[in-house]
């Protein structure tokens, strides 16, 4: 296993432990300007011989999943300067998928990730924090906040902000995606269409399935980063202020124990990670952020690691997209704890990693309870929704780097058709809704990779329409793009290399047969070797979206789907 490689910087001058690196901002005569700042801020004599905490906040009124964040951080401050510390507030960006999703703001979603977690490390590398609570709600602040956290690589705590309320008739944000599809075809009204987007989102809170958000926060509890039940918690709940509070203590006690998150992300967290999203049938952007997280903190993480640990770990929970109940549903029966602890007893988990509460992963399932006798949202072993993963990852001559598929079986396991291609996500969409798209097409969205793009647009809104016009399972749809957490049908992304780098995605013409087989585990085309070959021959670069801005910074520097999409690649 290579070193791992994080930004951290000891204090050999420090004898005080539990202030390794505010002492070097605040102690001594020659730091007078530095504490003459930080009076002004609130800072009294004695808050400077004390640990400073940085509250990282990624609130902002411009999305549900943030709305209620302040709070929260508000919370977690109080807490832990009522425990004898110091806290400092500060924030970060977000931006929302559900709101950008099919337009070109959404080039700057998996962008935001990065910007999220260079900004919570300047922030806490400059100040001096001791110790760090990092609080995120939405897809990209989750894996950012992470991201920041593995680098820092200073006693951490992530707080995740809490799933939505179900709406009207259990809706949610993915009912107004798919109502567009329907009302495309004429199956509901303009009225019906207004009544969904009305009564779909209630409040504050990530979106209610196991999407994007509630996968990842799953996932990182999974890897020990959160609290026992951070992630299966409501937005606006008392048990979420109180997990504001937990974490205020919890890192005070990292702080005081120096247990820091590279003694907690190791190889086989991450593999507790990648087993519990499976079993909950998560979102295939995990695959994407597990593999950013993991190469940040210097754990090597692959690809196939992802098709070994699937091979055993079956798909249990009947949550939303594909399946029938939302988180808050989860959340009513115990939420992922029993499940874990299922995993835990069939010798799925490593019990023996450390997590951020100080105690083992095994430690803190002891007590946990069995989910409730009648309940059906989380099967047994004996009766799985699925045997195996639910993420597939594909390769073959279309993707020689592999891809990323979310077919859960009731799909189907294999597919085969004509190719029907376009540049780009718009033009496909609006081909779906005029219905050009049919039944045994393979939609093939390309020009949406992370250069190419640039940043991986989400294809939410074609998948939702085709599932909307009744094409779900009758229609497949690839690209070099990614799937919101949301997108159901037989659906393959992260297809490297993209079409912007001359990978064989970019050759695809219309009416080339395309087949994809989770069983097998390839995707391939009937095109010949020598014909690609010719193809090749005459392929040009496409011009980039953007020659300035952060656009054009991030497809300079951004790698490969199969690796993360990472930007600080060797």
């Amino acid at each position: 296993m290579p070193a791992r490689k994080t930004t951290r910087h000891r204090n050999p001058r420090n004898k005080d432990s539990a202030r390794r690196y505010s002492s070097v901002v605040v102690d001594g005569y020659a730091q007078a300007p530095s504490r003459a700042m930080l009076r002004a801020v609130g800072y009294k004599d004695a808050d400077f011989k004390k640990p400073a905490i940085g509250i990282a906040s990624t609130w902002s009124n411009l999305t549900p999943c943030n709305m209620h964040i302040d709070k929260l951080a508000k919370a977690a401050a109080a807490a832990v300067d009522k425990a004898g510390g110091k806290s400092t507030t500060f924030g970060t960006i977000t931006v929302s998928d559900g709101i950008s999703n099919g337009t070109p703001g959404m080039r700057y979603s998996l962008v935001s990730r990065e910007v999220i977690a260079d900004s919570i490390e300047t922030v806490s590398g400059a100040q001096g924090f001791d110790g760090v609570v990092a609080i995120g709600g939405c897809d990209k602040n989750i894996p950012g906040c992470m991201m920041a956290l593995a680098r820092l690589d200073r006693p951490a705590v992530f707080v995740y902000g809490g799933t939505i309320k179900p709406g009207k008739q259990r809706r949610d944000i993915i009912s107004v995606f798919e109502a567009v599809g329907a009302r495309a075809a004429g199956t509901i009204s303009d009225k019906d269409l207004s009544e969904i987007e009305r009564t779909a989102i209630p409040g504050p809170g990530s979106c209610g399935g196991m999407y994007t958000a509630n996968t990842m926060a799953s996932a990182i509890e999974a890897l020990g980063m959160s609290l026992p039940n951070s992630s299966a918690q409501e937005a606006v709940s008392g048990h979420k202020l109180q997990d504001c509070r937990d974490a205020a203590k919890a890192v005070l006690q990292l702080v005081k124990a120096d247990l820091r998150p590279s003694q907690i992300l190791t190889r086989n967290a991450f593999e507790n990670a990648i087993t519990v999203a499976i079993a909950l049938g998560g979102s295939t952007n995990v695959v994407l952020h597990l593999l950013a997280i993991a190469h940040t903190v210097g754990v090597p993480l692959e690809l196939d690691d992802f098709t070994r640990i699937g091979k055993r770990v079956p798909v249990l929970a009947d949550l939303r997209p594909s399946g029938k109940y939302a988180m808050s549903e989860l959340i009513k029966i115990g939420g992922i704890q029993p499940l874990m602890k299922m995993l835990l007893n069939e010798g799925l988990l490593h019990g023996d990693c450390l997590t951020v509460s100080g105690k083992t992963l095994a430690q803190n399932l002891k007590s946990v309870k069995p989910y409730p006798k009648n309940q059906d949202i989380v099967r047994a072993f004996s009766n799985p929704i699925k045997p195996d993963s639910h993420l597939v990852i594909l390769y073959g001559n279309l993707a020689p780097e592999g891809a990323v598929a979310k077919i859960t079986g009731k799909e189907g396991l294999s597919f085969t058709g004509r190719a029907r291609v376009f540049e780009g996500e718009e033009n496909a969409l609006q081909a779906i809704l005029d219905g050009v798209v049919g039944e045994g097409d393979v939609v093939v969205i390309r020009q949406e990779g992370p250069k190419g793009g640039p940043g991986m647009r989400e294809m939410l809104s074609p998948t939702s329409a085709i599932a909307g016009r009744g094409l779900a399972g009758k229609v497949a749809l690839i690209t070099d793009g990614r799937f919101s957490g949301g997108s159901r049908g037989f659906v393959v992304g992260h297809i490297a290399p993209e079409a912007a780098v001359g990978g064989p995605i970019g050759l695809i013409r219309d009416g080339d047969e395309i087949t994809i087989d989770a069983v097998s585990r390839e995707i391939r085309s009937n095109v010949s070797n020598a014909e690609f070959a010719e193809r090749r021959k005459v392929w040009k670069a496409p011009a980039p979206y953007a020659r300035r801005g952060v656009l054009a910074k991030y497809a300079r520097s951004v790698s490969s789907a199969s690796q993360g999409a990472i930007t600080d690649a060797e």
